[in-house]
């Protein structure tokens, strides 16, 4: 599925924003090539926040990687860019192909098992810009996925297959949170790459 195609996918959203859904997007074979050579080549690490002035240290491991130096802020926390991989170039290019948009960044996040997930959020800083869009690639265990509005509370859920990709569109971050929960069904580990732009 190229970028002309994108008028063919359904919604995921019922209004104020637009996600798309692209289903798997490798096959078995190539998703669980990139999840080892990502497990064995990226530089893990927890992940940190502080919030409410207490230091808090996650389960779950993230790395932040881009096409310069970049930092990134969220959760009271800074990261800065590492540069990229041979596979995160190769899966970088596949994906702005697919959604017809263009990263400079990437945020990598390592879930060991279901008991690992992401709390309500948007990914609403600054330094992406008033309207983002972001994508997500999964790799590994299937997890389901949630959006809730913002003001009505509605959600909306889907399953994230292995080797799938999901692009969260104009509308999604400004007018939904999205999340990750947690599940004691999963016993293996899913690697995430949400890709996205930095404005400068």
């Amino acid at each position: 599925m190229d970028l002309f195609s994108q008028d063919r996918l359904p919604n995921i959203l019922p209004f104020d924003g637009t996600v798309h859904y692209y289903g798997k997007i490798f096959s078995a074979d190539q998703s669980a090539s990139y999840f080892e050579k990502l497990l064995q080549n990226i530089e893990w690490r927890h992940d940190e926040a502080l919030l409410y002035g207490k230091h808090y240290v996650t389960k779950r491991k993230v790395a932040w990687y881009g096409d310069e130096a970049y930092e990134y802020r969220y959760s009271g926390t800074t990261k800065q860019a590492l540069p990229w991989t041979t596979e995160l170039k190769v899966l970088k290019a596949i994906v702005e192909e697919k959604s017809g948009n263009f990263f400079n960044s990437c945020l990598l996040n390592l879930y060991h098992d279901g008991g690992e997930g992401m709390a309500w959020h948007s990914d609403g800083e600054k330094m992406l810009g008033d309207d983002p869009i972001v994508t997500s690639l999964s790799f590994g265990a299937e997890r389901k996925f949630s959006f809730k509005h913002k003001t009505t509370k509605q959600t909306v859920s889907l399953v994230l297959e292995n080797g799938s990709l999901l692009v969260m569109r104009e509308g999604s971050q400004k007018h939904w949170l999205h999340r990750l929960p947690p599940t004691k069904k999963v016993t293996r580990p899913r690697i995430s790459l949400t890709f996205r732009k930095i404005i400068n």
